[in-house]
């Protein structure tokens, strides 16, 4: 018997697809050929994506330029997805993050954060699952984080929406169960992204790596691994679970 990451052909939606764990998803999904629909805020960093990606799969790319903190922008994508004649794979990727204390805390930024990292799965998911129920067969993936599963100072905001992202996910698999649609979350742990390096200096990165079981921050394409697993069709019973992809740091 072979074993194969097989998801040609799949259409997949990526939200946050321009950058970080999410380009390191859709690069993946690249490799795979699966026809791909990457989401970004900036239009020339998705025009530039699109193009990377067309070189790198056989598959279809295409890219859609959009805000999921603006209610009237994550309407119309929620419009476009079931205006499609099919969605086999959607990744919840994007997600935004505001660590202050709770006793700093506006509504605007309560109301943003929770609008990208809850709100838009939510609405996202299900306008996928009206194809996807259709088709028989889909797969949702919601990126969550570690702090789903631990927090620390100021990440109250953040903590919430990532818990909140873990129940819907938990919700959804057992709406979606019965149509052979496997929804489950992957939370991340320290990663070595763009935004990590020019955020978080060397020295505070050792610092943290020396926390981490595995003495290192993970690569984000580790990530990208998991999902692709979780997509593919060798996945055919787990769901409804939180896979928490951190190098052991939870546990210590």
């Amino acid at each position: 018997m072979s074993f194969t990451l097989d998801i040609k052909g799949k259409i997949s939606l990526i939200t946050g697809g321009t950058r970080g764990i999410g380009a390191a998803i859709a690069d993946t999904f690249a490799d795979a050929d699966a026809d791909i629909i990457i989401t970004g805020t900036q239009k020339a960093s998705v025009t530039k994506r699109v193009e990377e990606l067309k070189r790198k799969t056989k598959g279809s790319v295409e890219g859609w330029v959009t805000d999921l903190t603006d209610v009237n922008s994550l309407d119309e994508i929620c419009g476009r997805i079931r205006s499609l004649p099919q969605l086999d794979i959607l990744v919840n990727n994007a997600g935004i993050n505001h660590i202050v204390p709770i006793d700093e805390i506006k509504y605007y930024d309560l109301e943003r954060l929770i609008t990208i990292n809850l709100n838009a799965p939510t609405l996202l998911s299900g306008a996928a699952a009206i194809l996807m129920k259709q088709a028989g067969w889909g797969r949702i993936v919601n990126i969550a984080s570690i702090w789903s599963v631990i927090t620390k100072t100021g990440r109250a905001m953040y903590t919430a929406s990532k818990f909140g992202l873990v129940g819907l996910t938990k919700t959804t698999a057992v709406d979606l169960g019965p149509y052979n649609i496997l929804v489950n979350a992957v939370s991340p742990g320290f990663t070595l992204t763009d935004l990590t390096n020019s955020t978080v200096p060397a020295d505070e990165q050792k610092r943290i790596a020396e926390q981490v079981p595995m003495r290192r921050f993970a690569q984000p394409d580790e990530m990208a691994h998991v999902v692709l697993f979780l997509c593919s069709e060798l996945n055919t019973y787990l769901t409804g679970q939180n896979i928490v992809v951190d190098g052991g740091f939870v546990n210590v």
